[in-house]
């Protein structure tokens, strides 16, 4: 069967998605059973249902996903290109990548379209392959051919790195943050002897201590026996980690992988001696950082902007970015990155657009506010339950919500409910419960809303996001 025909068949075909490769046509369509895959004749390996004029309609699964892109290959996830900036686009729900992919088309950034964590996964049932098959059938739907990498997010056990490799990712976020060793409460005398109990103290000693690393435009930074034994005792076994998880992925990624440190996850902000131990003890090993998401200053929370000191942010990020430079060159990576606007201008600056920045949480709540406009009282139900949720679920996030603010949403009239989606209380309490709203029947109601508005929803997301790269300074040839 030809494209040409589907629409008689009860299939409505989404334009951008056409594709013609050897004779075979490609399409992506919707029919009463939902979104599924077309192809104009049989194709090894690809599994679905026989149309009566020909050809196969496909359920959208992780294994049909991989046989597409042997033969749309732009669809594979591929490694970021040196010397740009890269944004990731995390989708919880599934259904955010046509509107990502809007928000970037024409837009000089490489766009992460899958990004996701274990942790995520773990709270909405998905899979590193749900994760990976959605934006690859999101990109198909746009007609996206600019490439898009795929992120295993806060990986914290090499197994899951390997598993996430195997399946086709192509970056990694190792997260060492269970190899920390917290020393910011420890004394001298503390610190001094776990650092004396360390494997590698004599060789530490030797090639640090009182060594001045002479950097262009920072000047002279120079380790103090002090200095030296606190930052090998945090990050000595996080390192360890880092570089254990390196090998094993470049076992089995042939064509190279892009690797991202994340020691963010800390209640101080990482000093820049704290840096350079690090960029050194890689550096060491030949672990090849595409970028490092140190601990910046101020409050970097879930769901809303970014607040402290800018002048002192500044001068630390300023610092952190001439340090990657020195030692790579490598992004900066600004995680819980969502809607931090006052601070997006700074990080393009300081770091001559070398920068990665992760979101997720925000793309969440851009679907809840279509549910505001679309179906309030689903929208009710959904605040009323996150709101039962908050105190169990905020335990794993460094939050500051003043619950007090926040208005029972029963008492708010429908055309006012955008409000608890505009202040930093209610988009905190909705952002942390996402887990538990999506394994539930809220989660499905949400997604079938969704997929009767879904010009809205891809528009809004497009929009929002198209935001975040508008303030990064990003220009965009649309």
């Amino acid at each position: 069967m030809r494209i040409e025909r589907l629409t008689a068949a009860g299939y409505h075909v989404y334009p951008s998605s056409r594709e013609e490769v050897n004779g075979l046509q490609v399409a992506l369509v919707r029919g009463s059973e939902g979104k599924r895959l077309f192809v104009s004749s049989r194709v090894h390996a690809l599994t679905g249902d026989a149309l009566p004029g020909g050809g196969l309609v496909c359920p959208l699964s992780y294994e049909n996903a991989r046989v597409l892109t042997s033969s749309l290959p732009w669809l594979s996830p591929r490694r970021l290109p040196e010397g740009q900036s890269s944004f990731g686009f995390g989708d919880r729900i599934g259904l955010a990548t046509p509107g990502h992919v809007r928000a970037v088309e024409g837009a000089d950034v490489f766009p992460i379209l899958a990004q996701q964590s274990v942790r995520e996964n773990a709270r909405t049932g998905r899979t590193f392959q749900d994760v990976l098959a959605q934006a690859v059938y999101g990109a198909l739907q746009e007609g996206y051919r600019d490439g898009f990498g795929a992120d295993a997010d806060h990986l914290k056990t090499i197994e899951d790195a390997v598993r996430a490799a195997e399946l086709g990712y192509t970056f990694f976020t190792c997260d060492p943050s269970e190899h920390l060793m917290p020393v910011k409460d420890l004394g001298t005398t503390a610190v001094a002897e776990r650092f004396r109990e360390l494997p590698e103290a004599e060789r530490l000693l030797r090639e640090y201590a009182h060594r001045e690393s002479v950097i262009a435009g920072l000047g002279a930074i120079r380790f103090t026996e002090e200095e030296l034994a606190r930052a090998a005792v945090k990050y000595g076994d996080a390192v360890r980690f880092a570089v254990d998880m390196y090998r094993a992925l470049a076992d089995r990624c042939s064509d190279g992988f892009d690797f991202e440190l994340s020691v963010d996850e800390t209640d101080s902000p990482t000093s820049l001696v704290e840096h350079l131990f690090i960029a050194f003890e890689l550096g060491r090993q030949n672990v090849e950082l595409a970028s490092l998401a140190p601990r910046l200053p101020g409050a970097m929370e879930k769901a809303i902007d970014w607040y402290g000191d800018l002048n002192e942010f500044r001068q630390e990020l300023h610092a952190h970015a001439t340090i990657a430079r020195a030692f790579g060159p490598y992004r900066l990576s600004l995680h819980s990155g969502s809607d931090k606007f006052s601070i997006y201008r700074l990080l393009a600056e300081e770091t001559d657009g070398l920068w990665h920045v992760k979101t997720a949480g925000t793309s969440y709540l851009v679907a809840l506010e279509v549910a505001v406009r679309e179906a309030p009282s689903l929208f009710k139900r959904i605040a009323r339950h996150s709101l039962g949720q908050f105190a169990e679920e905020r335990a794993t996030y460094h939050l500051s919500t003043d619950m007090t603010k926040i208005p029972n949403p029963d008492g708010i009239a429908d055309d006012e409910l955008m409000q608890l989606l505009s202040q930093d209380e209610g988009r905190q309490v909705l952002h942390v419960a996402f887990g538990s709203v999506l394994r539930s029947s809220l989660g499905n109601e949400l997604r079938e809303m969704l997929e009767t508005r879904e010009d809205d929803h891809h528009l809004a997301l497009s929009c929002h996001l198209g935001r975040h790269l508008d303030t990064l300074g990003v220009r965009r040839h649309v």
